[in-house]
């Protein structure tokens, strides 16, 4: 008979996920995934294997969540152009709340690169979810007359898409509100119907 487990692994995971969020993969040792977690390090290794494969799990709970938020944040904003607004003003809102921590998908980008096939698939998955989600709400700004028609709504997905990133980068790099506003603006500014 095996033994029960005596902790929640989702909460470990999402214990993990913020200390591989503060501190990159890295920067985040063993013993720094112990005390995140409350877990000794046979536990961590007899539930998740390595540290690798507990970023992995911990990117995906990050990934999930993520996607809710922002599909949930999308449909509740007003239509077109709207949700571009919306998505930003959330994203400068949260950045300034979390003091600059930025997103863990961006940090990872930044600190994987492409070297790690298995973290790059993850990104390109959860990068593949958050267009479609934005290449609708640019058609739909399209169909309105909110969001410029004169350009293509996968490029303008994109566009936002990045814009977001760098907007997450500001924060972590010190830049206030006022001037994070100022970019989400001027993006607002071109993607918005002439």
């Amino acid at each position: 008979m095996a033994r029960p487990k005596e902790f929640d692994e989702r909460t470990a995971i999402g214990r993990a996920m913020d200390a591989f969020w503060l501190r990159g993969y890295e920067g985040t040792s063993t013993q720094a995934l112990c005390a995140a977690t409350g877990l000794g390090r046979s536990s961590i290794y007899n539930t998740f294997t390595s540290k690798h494969e507990l970023f992995m799990r911990a990117l995906d709970h990050y990934a999930e969540r993520g996607i809710a938020s922002r599909t949930a944040l999308l449909e509740e904003a007003e239509p077109g152009i709207g949700r571009f607004r919306a998505l930003f003003a959330y994203t400068i809102d949260e950045e300034v709340a979390t003091h600059g921590r930025g997103c863990l998908v961006v940090n990872t980008v930044a600190e994987f690169g492409d070297r790690d096939t298995e973290v790059k698939a993850r990104i390109d998955a959860d990068t593949k979810r958050h267009l479609a989600l934005l290449t609708s709400a640019a058609l739909e700004g399209q169909h309105d007359g909110t969001v410029d028609r004169a350009r293509k709504p996968a490029d303008i997905a994109e566009f936002a898409h990045s814009t977001v990133a760098g907007l997450r980068l500001m924060s972590r790099r010190g830049s206030g509100r006022a001037a994070m506003e100022a970019v989400a603006n001027i993006a607002l500014d071109a993607i918005a119907a002439k």
